[in-house]
Parts: C-alpha cells; sequence; structure tokens
C-alpha cells in the first residue's frame, strides 16, 4: 500500500499549476526547437557544396563577440558612474572625515581613562603586595 502524499490545494498552486504549459514548458521547448533548427540550418549551408566555412566561423566569432562588447559596455558605464560618485564623495568626505576624527579622539580619552579606573585598585593592591614583601624580606635579611 503506498501513502498518497496531500498536493496543495491553495490558490497560487493552482494558479502556478495552469501557467506552467503556457509560461514554463512551451518557452523551454520553443527555444531548444529553435536553436537545433539554427543548429541544423547552419551546419547544411556550411558543410553542403560549395558552403565557405570561413565565412561561417567569422559570423560564429561575431556573435560570440558580441554579448562580451556589450557586457564591456556596460561595466565601462558602471565603472564611470563609480567613479564620478567618488569624485563627488571626495569632495564632501574631508569635512566629515575631520568630524569623525574628533569624536574618535574624544572617546580615546574616554576608553583611556576608563580602562586606567578600572585597573587603578589591581594596581593599587599590588604596589601595596610589594611593599609588604619587601618589608619582610629585608626583616629576613638581617
Amino acid at each position: 500500500m503506498k501513502a498518497k502524499l496531500p498536493h496543495p490545494e491553495h490558490y497560487s498552486y493552482i494558479k502556478h499549476r495552469k501557467q506552467r504549459l503556457a509560461q514554463i514548458i512551451l518557452p523551454v521547448v520553443l527555444s531548444a526547437l529553435l536553436f537545433i533548427g539554427m543548429i541544423v540550418l547552419i551546419s547544411s549551408a556550411t558543410f553542403n557544396s560549395g558552403g565557405d566555412v570561413g565565412r561561417w566561423a567569422a559570423i560564429s566569432t561575431m556573435w560570440i563577440v558580441i554579448p562580451v562588447m556589450l557586457a564591456g559596455l556596460i561595466l565601462l558605464a558602471l565603472l564611470g558612474g563609480l567613479i564620478y560618485l567618488m569624485i563627488l564623495a571626495l569632495g564632501a568626505l574631508p569635512h566629515y572625515t575631520g568630524l569623525t576624527q574628533d569624536y574618535v579622539h574624544k572617546a580615546q580619552g574616554y576608553i583611556i581613562r576608563t580602562a586606567d579606573m578600572a585597573v587603578k585598585p589591581v594596581i593599587v593592591i599590588n604596589g601595596y603586595l610589594e611593599n609588604i614583601i619587601a618589608f619582610f624580606e629585608r626583616i629576613h635579611k638581617r
């Protein structure tokens, strides 16, 4: 006996099942058929009588290079935009970095003072203990 798994019956699942063929399966199948058709067409045009392999190689190279060039142009535009934003930021940042440095310097003073206050009792107790040890060592040597 096999257990039956419950199928979700909520609205989004039902809508997905209805749209699956038109929006997922059909575009994938059509793209695959188009791709296979182009392969067959190019192969038959290239390798049949009088096919110019060099010309088809050049065409293939162009189709490979065009997306790379477009991506390079997009990256170049992004880089140019980032450089422009950096120029704007460097114009405004010195004032704010100076303020930040002042606040960090003030915080450094507070941190050092707090750390000294936290360690002071230990240092005082260690000093008293050292004095007591030194006193007993002097007495012992006599």
